[in-house]
């Protein structure tokens, strides 16, 4: 068989086949840092509390997104809801692990209808160190990125 032969569509040898199944075979199995998946995980506590007795709607993020599209398109998809009662003495606290948290970590707290004067804090801690915090009356948003 000549070389012109052997690369001619609908003719491959047996060991460009050999070579081609091991070549794919070697791409099934690549460890998953060959993908990218070796950069650090941050660990992101969320926390919310308020000052009084309140029924809360917790929204917060818990996996980084694949890609911005992929968030768009069904951003409660990456944002589980919590119900929680909380107040003094009583909070809600989630530990989360995120790769990117500068762009997807997010807690967001809001009261139905609630009573008056009632302020609801939320802070967003990184490997352990306070980078946002946030309250209001009726609710709180504590992010990295400005949503």
């Amino acid at each position: 068989m000549t070389t012109t032969e052997a690369l001619s569509p609908g003719r491959v040898s047996r060991g460009a086949m050999a070579i081609l199944g091991s070549t794919l075979l070697m791409l099934a199995v690549a460890p998953a840092s060959a993908r990218g998946d070796d950069l650090p995980v941050h660990r992101v506590t969320y926390t919310v509390t308020a000052d009084q007795p309140v029924q809360l709607d917790v929204y917060y993020r818990d996996v980084d997104p694949p890609t911005w599209a992929d968030y768009s398109h069904n951003p409660y998809q990456f944002s589980p809801r919590d119900e929680a009662s909380i107040g003094p003495g009583q909070s809600w606290v989630r530990e989360v692990s995120l790769v990117n948290p500068d762009q997807w970590a997010m807690v967001a707290a809001s009261i139905g209808s609630s009573p008056a004067g009632v302020t609801v804090r939320c802070e967003l801690a990184v490997d352990g160190a306070v980078v946002a915090s946030g309250d209001g009356p009726n609710g709180a948003l504590c992010s990295l990125r400005h949503w």
